[in-house]
């Protein structure tokens, strides 16, 4: 292996550290949905029971002990329950945008790194046709595959390289934007169903 990577030239290095960060984006992103993992239907089962009896205070409570997306759009709705239902549902909608947003956050340097990988390799392999063919110039018809070697070497390691990176991390990509996606769906439908079982209290003369 080490030896591939010396042969593959200077444009290992850049390659192999986008590897590295992108590693890194992963782990870090993998923690973050880790870290919100809940089951939605109880949860927002045990709010909209609290919502219906008015303790918007217990929901206050109930959600400042349970790290989710879900928790903060519902916090948010249940510390202004007293104002009209727009403002209600403009604040859930904001806090809902910044939500996503931390659900977001270093997919798009993930992205770049996806895309810049292949790129690098693709350096690479001109590089190294560059380097063969000025062998291939300088020794003209005495040339042979030894002296074209490093170049065609160079070429190919950087190319398979460059789409080991990035074909992986591409897949990987796509999975944290569908969940996001499926966040997204989830924050909009059970704080669409707040605001309704809300709008019910009030109607029944809150």
């Amino acid at each position: 292996m080490g030896s591939l990577i010396i042969k593959g030239g200077w444009v290992m290095v850049p390659i192999i550290a986008g590897s590295v960060v992108a590693l890194a984006l992963v782990l870090e992103r993998l923690w973050f949905f880790w870290t919100i993992r809940l089951d939605a239907q109880p949860f927002c089962e045990d709010v909209s029971r609290l919502v219906k009896a008015k303790d918007f205070g217990g929901v206050i409570r109930l959600c400042e002990r349970v790290h989710h997306p879900l928790s903060e759009i519902f916090r948010a709705g249940a510390e202004h329950a007293g104002e009209p239902l727009t403002e209600i549902d403009r604040v859930m909608e904001r806090e809902g945008n910044r939500q996503v947003q931390r659900a977001e956050r270093n997919l798009n340097f993930l992205l770049v790194v996806i895309g810049v990988e292949p790129l690098l390799g693709f350096l690479g392999t001109i590089l190294g046709l560059i380097q063969a063919f000025m062998a291939w110039e300088t020794l003209g018809a005495s040339v042979t595959v030894g002296a074209l070697a490093a170049g065609i070497y160079q070429a190919m390691i950087t190319t398979a390289a460059g789409l080991i990176v990035a074909i992986p991390y591409f897949v990987i990509y796509h999975v944290f934007v569908s969940k996001v996606n499926t966040m997204a769906q989830d924050l909009t439908h059970y704080g669409g169903e707040f605001v309704s079982a809300l709008a019910k209290t009030k109607g029944a003369g809150y």
